[in-house]
């Protein structure tokens, strides 16, 4: 998979990156414009990454219309404090809002292979450390080698991510994370042995979905804007036809049906379950 290959830095203080997402600045900030589509940079380059392929748990999701929630805070924190860790920051502070204020070093080098933005106008990454497999401003094939050097791969290896593919990521890279995430699963590890997806999660307002459910952040998203929008009303009742609303649509692997995403969720009383695990999921760009 030909994917464009940008040097530069991470940088955490003045942030508050999350187990998904990180700034970085390349070396060379007009390289950004070789990146299909916009990305949002500020003056010294500096752009959001989103993490190709992955997405860790909330710590900060600010609904349209609603105050800022988060999902189970251990997991959200122990997925921030992985990617940190394996770029090489270390003693990290924040203050209360979740802001780095301190980290050692406060810099480190690396690299980010990348296909385009995201309409945020965050860049769409696999996100590497040390030195970058090609020239910077070129393109490299990135295979699931390459995609093994990566804390994409790390994060679902670990257990701190789900799994969650988009249209243009080729199969044998979601091949080789989803063999990670079954892994990682199979062995416990992270926040496989509370996952409650498919298991089925007892959503009974808002404390529930932020303090006890440990579900697909792309469900719990939906879920939170669906209860900011329904002034604090807890009944689920409405919920698949939100959904529905909502047009997210997916192609799932397992049968080759184009559909939305309300297909693949059940809903119980006040119960929420996902009837196909994330690995067999890919979702179209909103």
């Amino acid at each position: 998979m030909p994917m464009l290959v940008i040097k530069g830095e991470y940088r955490v203080v003045g942030a508050s990156p999350d187990g998904d997402s990180v700034r970085f600045y390349p070396d060379n900030p007009d390289q950004w414009r070789k990146v299909p589509g916009r990305i949002r940079h500020n003056r010294s380059g500096g752009a959001q990454l989103r993490l190709d392929a992955i997405d860790a748990l909330e710590t900060h999701y600010r609904p349209e219309h609603g105050r800022e929630l988060h999902q189970p805070r251990e997991f959200g924190d122990k997925g921030a404090a992985s990617l940190l860790g394996w770029l090489g920051f270390e003693d990290v502070e924040r203050d209360e809002r979740g802001i780095v204020t301190s980290a050692h070093p406060e810099r480190r080098p690396g690299y980010v292979l990348t296909r385009g933005a995201d309409k945020y106008g965050r860049c769409v990454a696999l996100a590497g450390r040390g030195e970058a497999p090609g020239r910077s401003g070129d393109d490299v094939n990135v295979d699931a080698d390459l995609l093994k050097e990566t804390v994409n791969h790390h994060q679902i290896a670990e257990g701190l991510a789900y799994p969650t593919y988009y249209r243009k990521l080729f199969v044998d890279l979601r091949e080789a994370l989803t063999a990670a995430s079954d892994a990682a699963r199979e062995a416990g590890k992270g926040l496989w042995p509370g996952d409650d997806t498919q298991r089925g999660a007892k959503i009974q307002g808002v404390d529930s979905l932020t303090e006890d459910a440990v579900i697909l952040p792309k469900l719990f998203r939906r879920l939170a804007d669906y209860f900011a929008l329904n002034d604090g009303d807890v009944s689920l009742a409405g919920f698949k036809d939100y959904l529905e609303q909502r047009e997210d649509r997916l192609f799932i692997i397992s049968n080759g049906q184009s559909t939305g995403f309300g297909t693949v969720v059940d809903v119980t009383d006040s119960t929420v379950r996902m009837n196909r695990p994330p690995t067999d999921l890919v979702f179209e760009e909103g």
